[in-house]
Parts: structure tokens; sequence; C-alpha cells
């Protein structure tokens, strides 16, 4: 089984709308679709809506992906339902159906106000990725973007952390059972939220940083504090993110490389901490994992360089299904 901590396909959807295409999730020529997902017997995936703070209004782009997620996930109840506890994503897959967990990438969706936060729980969502590549309310990102300013990729934020609400948000977050995303926040930022948190964290869409030296990756401090927490790295097929590519190699995401990463990831803090989150349809289609339904060669290649059985369950869907044990009520 799999469970994927990242994708940004209900993003996609909305964007081909605009275009004039009329797609939907049971079956599409993006990278996840319900269809591959049923393929490579997905226990779950974690569908992000994933909004740039500076296009348009968004809090109201949020709530309209939100509408959207909804009402596909409605439209095809014969094969997914929602989960918003543990025991519903037991309780779907007895009944031989996959669930979604309702996500959000931009803890700036909730303009600094706790009540916000709440709201969007009560709507479903629980986990949240607390910056994207802008500041917020909550803290900073790894990665600044200005404008008219080529982003620095390989000089971390070492100096912005949380601010004083993002640490309000974080201890809510724990009361409420939300789970702490902090792919893309600072590198302050997430000793801020270890420090803070209570309960187990996910670097959903994240590699090893001495492997591939971008700054959305986690060196091996990080690692071993994420282990130390009992939270999970999920694992990125970004070429980008798997690579330091040479300055005319074409960049492509290899299974080797990300072959790489895990057993790099596993030297450094064990298998227990390590998931799946492949960033799908927010990446770049240069993959030899094409979409959702070829998870079979990650598995098979895994096996091929001596990963157990009991190991590779663990990556593909028994350690992220821990701390969504620990942390949803």
């Amino acid at each position: 089984m799999i469970i994927d901590l990242h994708c940004d396909t209900i993003k996609r959807l909305e964007e081909e709308k605009e275009k004039g295409f009329n797609m939907n999730l049971k079956d599409n020529n993006l990278n996840v679709d319900l269809k591959k997902m049923k393929k490579s017997n997905y226990m779950l995936q974690c569908f992000a809506m994933f909004v740039p703070l500076k296009e348009g209004n968004p809090f109201e782009i949020c709530m309209k992906m939100i509408d959207r997620y909804y009402e596909e996930i409605k439209s095809n109840k014969d094969l997914i339902l929602p989960a918003f506890s543990y025991n519903d994503i037991v309780e779907n897959n007895k009944k031989g159906l996959m669930s979604s967990l309702l996500t959000i990438e931009e803890g700036g969706v909730i303009k600094g106000n706790l009540s916000f936060l709440r709201d969007f729980y009560r709507l479903g969502v629980r986990l949240i990725t607390l910056t994207w590549n802008y500041e917020n309310e909550i803290g900073y990102p790894n990665i600044k973007i200005e404008d008219n300013e080529i982003p620095n990729f390989y000089e971390p934020n070492v100096s912005g952390g949380l601010t004083e609400f993002g640490i309000e948000v974080v201890k809510e977050m724990n009361r409420l059972g939300m789970i702490i995303d902090v792919s893309h926040l600072s590198d302050k930022g997430f000793y801020d939220v270890i420090k803070y948190s209570k309960k187990p964290i996910v670097a959903s869409h994240s590699n090893s940083r001495s492997i591939c030296r971008v700054v959305r990756n986690m060196t091996d401090d990080m690692l071993i504090a994420l282990a130390k927490n009992n939270g999970v790295v999920g694992i990125n097929f970004c070429d980008f993110f798997l690579k330091d590519f040479e300055k005319n190699e074409k960049p492509f995401s290899y299974i080797s490389d990300i072959i790489k990463h895990i057993k790099y990831i596993k030297e450094v803090i064990g298998i227990d901490y390590i998931a799946i989150g492949t960033d799908f349809d927010g990446i770049s289609p240069n993959l030899e994992i094409k979409n959702a339904g070829e998870m079979d060669k990650l598995i098979l290649s895994l096996k091929k360089e001596g990963f157990t059985n009991e190991e590779i369950e663990k990556i593909s869907y028994k350690n992220a299904l821990r701390v969504f044990k620990e942390v949803l009520i």
C-alpha cells in the first residue's frame, strides 16, 4: 500500500479549468488521478491546497480549492472517502476504499488569525505546510523569493524562524490534532517547531541536503531532530531536490537517486522515519516514475537494493500511518 504525503493535483485541476479544459480527479493526464492511485494500491493521498500568497486573495482561493476537492471526492465515493482521523483511514481501508486527507500548503491563508485555523480544521484540514516561499505571519521560508530577484536555493535561512504568532499556531495545531509540516520552512523555523511541538511533525516533501544541497532538503542534524520528535520525512521525487546537476546536465528524476536518498537517511536516522511525499503535479515532468500508477517501480527497485518487505512497508505507508495515529484526533 501507498501513503503519499503531498501532491498539488487540485491546483492543477483548477488551472486546467481556467484554461478551458474540463479535467476530473478520477481519470486525467496529470501525475495523480484515482485510477492511477487504485492501480498502485494507495491507502491514502494527501491533497494539498497549494496557494501562492501573491496570487489574488489567498483565503478565497483556498476556499474555492477546498470546494473543488470535496466535489471531486463526493463524485467518486465508490473509490475514495475523506479521512478526518486515524480511525477513518482504517475503516475506509477495511471497506476496500482509498482515503484522502485535506491539507494546505501555505499557512498564510489563515491571515494571522487562530479562528481561521480552527475554521479550516472544521472544514476537514488535517495538515498545514506552515510556509511556502514567502514570509507570512507564521514564519519565514527557507527560500526567499523577492520581486525581480532570482531565488537562492543554496543559502539556508538560519536567522528568521517562527514568529510569536507562529508559536501559537504550533501549539494550537497540537491541541486540535493537526499535523505540522515543516517542508519549505526556514532552518531556524524548523528548530523552533521542534522546540514547541509536543507531537510528531512531518517534512512532507523534502530530501537529504547532504546528497543534494538545495535548502529545501534537510541537514543530518535536522533529520536527527525529526527522528527524536518521532516524525517522518516524505521523499520528494523532484529532480532538482534529488541531485546536484552539472551545468550542462539535463535534470531528470531517476529512481536510483530516490533510493540514494532513502539509503542515506536510513543510515542517519533509521528506517522508521522515512515516508513518501512525491510532490506530484507540482514538479517537473522529467520523471522515471511518471505518475501515481507506477509506484511499483519504486517498490521493485527497493527490493532489488536489498530492502526487506517490512522496511518497504514502513517507507510506503506504515511510518506515515504511525504519525497519523499519534496526531489525528
